[in-house]
This record gives structure tokens, C-alpha cells and sequence, in this order.
């Protein structure tokens, strides 16, 4: 009898606590407390790209598909943002605490927003031996006081496109490879045939390549101590250069007014002889202008005297605020491992940011009939070697871009001598 009687306590305190784990789970026991949301069953992440429909959409499906395959607790919700709403659509987010779990950016916005640790610290969740897969400068590119915020995931380098037929009837019978040569080509090109050589833009919302031309003739942005670092014979040297191509007519007017984008019409309807972009507009340029991609051809990137070269990276950052980090981290790693970017650098005709995807052949050896793109690809692949993100990983980057712009406009028009831009942008910077 007491054995009985033992035996039905036993059996209701065990059925009392399956009932307590029940009301746990299902969140009862934290009323009013607003936990994060529970991990006993299936999760659903959030992940933002920029301007991959409908283009890539396949591509994303099936990544989707075998991630969740192998992951059977994840759901994955893709949400793709035109490129132009990205910026206000991601700080709005996490401003109001209600960001996505994985969010695709670039080093030079998701470092502003890093400066305010918007970002989950990478270091603390992924193992070293896991972050040195990566291409170790491409890795630091999302970095910031010695902290990871991002990972790498797709990579372009510059590469000159060059239009044969204009460079023949100036005379000239190889691409310029700096920007020395490119001043005395221009002058070429500009008597033989009128055109310009190229089209660079100093609108300071847009481009910073001309911020990078100032780093890679020699010239240092910002010191150590965070101050301007271009007040110098150097600094000003890079501005003369921009400032006399203007006042020479060199350069088209519409350089002050127009974004990057016009440097690709205006490279499509044969009025400049180079265009520095990456190799996938080749695609762009023979759907838009047959004539002038038949009479393209591919150099690599125009660089200063420090033969320093560009590189831009796409990664992937992790809001602090994600409900599921790790879920979030182990999706984003998956994107990025070597398989997946090895994939989705063919199909989109862009380079992986993992050592083991570069050395893949396809990088390296292109065939005997090889397009021009195939032969960009391997250019592209090669620069690697000697790319670097150029500019600054700064919080206010584009005060910086803003203060040098507006000042070398000014002395373009006349409006101050370069020793006053230089110093007046010095200035701006250092007082901001």
C-alpha cells in the first residue's frame, strides 16, 4: 500500500513538471516579461539583398531550398530592396529596433552604422579559423577598432574598358595604365577626335573614385589621429591634376552634375574612349551599343604612382537586434562558404571573397577564342593580388567625400586657388 502510494506520487510530480515545461515552452510562464521569441520549434530569418531580382532570383531559391533542407528548424524569408531605398530602408530598421536577421551592404555604409554598434560583433560568434577562409584584406574591409562586423561575400575590381576604334584615330597605341598617361592621353584624344578620354564624376553623394585616385597617386585621407591627411604637397598635386584636366577642357562639364552612371551612356554612344567599371557591364554595353562593344577591349585598372588598385566588397552583416544570431550567423555563413560563392561568382560574373573559390581554374585560365569578358574575369582576378578597399572606413565618410568634392569643384570653376580648396577641405574636415 505505501509502495502504491509512492508510486502515484512519483507519477504526479512527473506529469506536474511536464506540464510546468509545457507552459514554459509555449511562453506562459513569461507573461508581460516580452522574451525574445522561443527556439523550441521552427524559426523564420529575414534576409535582405540589394537589387538581385529578378535576375538572380533562381539562384536565391535554391540556396534557400538546400539551406533549409539541411536545416530543418530554419525557415528563410528573402526580402530584395532596390539599391537606392537599401540605406533608408536598413536604418529606419534598426532604428526602430525591428531589423532583419542578414542583411547584404557594403563596408563603407555598414561602417557608419557599425561606428553606432548596430551590428552583432562577428569575432565573438565565428571561429578564427572560420575567418581566415576569407581573403585577409578583404576581411578587414569590415572591420571597425579592431571589431568584425561583416563578412565578405562578392567582389569587384575596376578594369579599364577601352574603345580601340578612338584610340587608333588619335594615335595611341596602348591603353593608359596611370593617371599620368591617361592626362596625356586625353590631350591626344581630345585633338584628334574631339572626344574625351573619360568621365569621372565629383557630385559627392555619388562615386568616391576619385577620392580612391587621390589614395592611389600617394595621398593619405585621414592620419591616425583621425584629422585630414591630405594638406600636403601630394594632396595638393592630386587636386591640380583633377583641377587642370577641367580647365583644359578634358574633362566634360557635366562631370560636376552627373553621377557615375553617365560615365557608362556616355562610353555606350562612342563620346569617350575609356570607361573604369567592372567587367559585368560588358554585358550592358553589347545589349545597348553592339558598334562600340565590337571595338572594346579590356586593361587592368588605372592607378597612380603607388600601383595600388580597387576593390569593391559586397558583405554580410548581422543586426545586434536580430532575434536569432546564431541562426542568422550559420545562414550567412552558409551564403558565403566556398561552394555557394564559387556559384554565384559564375552567375553573376563577379569574384569570390574565399581563398579556396579564387583558386579555382576558372579564374586563371580562360580559352584560346576567350571573350572579353572571360579575359575581364581573369584581369579582375589577378588585381586581387594588389587590391585593397582604398577609402577610409569611416562613420562619416561622406562628410569627408562632401569636403574634398565641393572644394575641388570650386577650384575647377575658378572659385579658389588649389592650395585654399586643399586647405578650406582640410578645414571642413577637421571642424565637422
Amino acid at each position: 500500500m505505501i509502495r502504491l502510494q509512492k508510486f502515484k506520487q512519483l507519477v504526479c510530480w512527473a506529469l506536474l513538471g511536464l506540464f510546468t515545461s509545457w507552459l514554459v515552452s509555449c511562453g506562459i510562464g513569461n507573461v508581460g516579461n516580452n522574451p525574445k521569441p522561443a527556439k523550441t520549434g521552427v524559426v523564420t530569418i529575414e534576409f535582405w539583398t540589394m537589387q538581385l531580382q529578378p535576375q538572380f532570383t533562381n539562384y536565391f531559391q535554391s540556396l534557400i531550398t538546400t539551406f533549409e533542407s539541411q536545416n530543418p528548424s530554419i525557415k528563410v524569408k528573402w526580402v530584395d530592396v532596390p539599391w537606392s531605398a537599401m540605406e533608408n530602408k536598413i536604418l529606419t530598421a534598426v532604428s526602430a529596433k525591428t531589423p532583419p536577421d542578414v542583411v547584404n551592404l557594403n563596408p563603407d555604409f555598414a561602417s557608419q552604422l557599425a561606428g553606432k554598434n548596430a551590428w552583432l560583433d562577428l569575432d565573438a560568434k565565428i571561429p578564427s579559423q572560420v575567418r581566415s577562409t576569407y581573403l585577409p584584406n578583404i576581411w578587414q574591409a569590415s572591420s571597425l577598432n579592431g571589431k568584425s562586423f561583416g563578412i565578405p561575400w562578392y567582389l569587384t575590381t575596376r578594369l579599364t574598358i577601352y574603345n580601340t576604334d578612338l584610340l587608333k584615330q588619335a594615335g595611341i597605341t596602348k591603353p593608359s595604365a596611370t593617371y599620368a598617361e591617361l592626362g596625356q592621353a586625353a590631350q591626344q584624344i581630345k585633338d584628334k577626335t574631339g572626344k574625351y578620354a573619360f568621365f569621372a564624376t565629383f557630385v559627392p553623394q555619388d562615386s568616391g573614385e576619385v577620392l580612391e585616385s587621390l589614395v592611389q597617386m600617394g595621398v593619405t585621407l585621414v592620419n591616425a589621429e583621425g584629422k585630414a591627411g591630405f594638406n600636403t604637397d601630394k594632396g595638393k598635386a592630386a587636386f591640380q591634376y583633377w583641377v587642370d584636366l577641367y580647365k583644359k577642357g578634358l574633362l566634360p562639364k557635366e562631370s560636376l552634375t552627373q553621377g557615375h552612371r553617365h560615365a557608362i551612356d556616355l562610353y555606350q554612344s562612342g563620346e569617350t574612349a575609356f570607361l573604369a567599371s567592372g567587367p559585368e557591364f560588358l554585358k550592358t554595353i553589347a545589349n545597348n551599343a553592339p558598334k562600340v562593344a565590337q571595338a572594346s577591349a579590356i586593361a587592368p585598372q588605372i592607378t597612380g604612382d603607388t600601383g595600388k588598385k580597387n576593390v569593391a566588397v559586397m558583405n554580410i552583416v548581422i543586426p545586434r537586434d536580430s532575434k536569432y544570431p546564431d541562426e542568422a550567423v550559420k545562414f550567412a555563413l552558409f551564403v558565403t562558404n566556398d561552394e555557394n560563392q564559387l556559384a554565384f561568382a559564375k552567375a553573376a560574373n563577379v569574384l569570390p571573397s574565399t581563398i579556396k573559390a579564387l583558386s579555382d581554374p576558372y579564374f586563371k585560365e580562360v580559352p584560346a577564342n576567350a571573350t572579353t569578358a572571360e579575359k575581364g574575369r581573369v584581369i579582375s582576378a589577378t588585381q586581387l593580388k594588389q587590391a585593397e578597399v582604398l577609402t577610409p572606413k569611416l562613420k562619416d565618410f561622406k562628410v569627408l567625400q562632401k569636403s574634398i568634392y565641393e572644394n575641388l569643384q570650386a577650384a575647377m570653376l575658378g572659385q579658389k586657388t588649389v592650395d585654399k580648396a586643399v586647405e578650406d577641405a582640410a578645414q571642413q574636415w577637421d571642424n565637422r
